[in-house]
């Protein structure tokens, strides 16, 4: 890490600044392939998590039909325990010896009856919610397996979407993290700041027709001799982007060659025009 920072700094202000246009266009390529997958991954995270809340679902109203059909055995058990009784008390009735016996025993035959009607209403009420949760189980199915769908089909297209562009991505990475190892710590933590806070994601622009290439205010004439001149990190005081001049990475003329020759041809037209229209 020392001798990669010693190595930044023996950069001139000018280099740095290629570096950083070089940096900053080739993280608007990555950006560029990545937008390509557009809203797919967040699609195919949310499908995911939907799915691992259906299953959530399916899992406790599966657990809870069980418990019900488990409540009702158990119910229905203990009315043929109560009619059980009932009976036991009905025989006992027939040879009862006095009247304290015989009221009690109506009252055990009483009381089971009622035990019995409360655990047929308990029954009801049961059977009653294990209808409910297997049509709520139904629909979650039928839920589950329509997003289990969708899922492997977003899933599909973003694995396609990948394998066009896995390659050029990859390549894209490397340079671009070979790139931010050969600009110094604070330069690069600066860009990155901008970056993030960057509607488009550019930190580093251009002076174009007079303007940042960033917000497109106005920069001042000597402003841009400055920038012109790379020998110090400039930023628009409007939008705190970097400022570079569009021919900072221009390293053998042609970008500059090619604009002048267009300018005079441009010129050249526009006289043949005010030519004609003197004649």
């Amino acid at each position: 890490m020392a001798k990669n920072n010693e190595k930044t700094q023996e950069l001139s202000i000018e280099e740095k600044l290629q570096h950083l246009y070089e940096l900053q266009l080739v993280d608007t390529e990555i950006n560029k392939i990545r937008t390509l997958r557009g809203e797919l991954p967040l699609e195919v995270q949310d499908l995911e998590d939907e799915l691992a809340g259906l299953e959530t679902r399916l899992e406790n109203l599966k657990a809870e039909i069980g418990e019900a059909e488990k409540n009702v055995t158990q119910k229905k058990l203990e009315i043929e325990k109560s009619e059980e009784l009932i009976k036991k008390y009905s025989e006992q009735l027939n040879n009862v010896r006095n009247n304290r016996e015989y009221d009690s025993l109506n009252k055990e035959v009483e009381f089971q009856k009622l035990e019995i009607e409360l655990q047929q209403k308990r029954i009801r009420e049961t059977l009653k919610t294990k209808t409910e949760r297997e049509e709520a189980l139904e629909y979650s199915t039928r839920q589950y397996e329509e997003k289990k769908s969708d899922l492997e089909a977003k899933k599909t297209e973003l694995d396609d979407i990948i394998k066009e562009t896995h390659i050029e991505e990859e390549e894209l990475v490397k340079k671009s993290e070979e790139l931010s190892a050969s600009i110094e710590e604070r330069l690069l933590a600066a860009y990155k700041r901008i970056r993030s806070n960057a509607r488009n994601g550019l930190a580093v622009v251009t002076v174009d027709r007079d303007a940042c290439g960033g917000c497109f205010n106005n920069i001042p004439p000597q402003r841009q001799l400055d920038i012109r001149s790379r020998k110090k990190v400039i930023v628009c005081e409007y939008c705190g982007r970097i400022l570079i001049d569009k021919y900072i990475c221009d390293y053998d003329g042609s970008m500059q060659k090619a604009d002048l020759e267009s300018a005079l041809e441009s010129q050249k037209k526009k006289g043949r025009r005010v030519k004609k229209t003197e004649e």
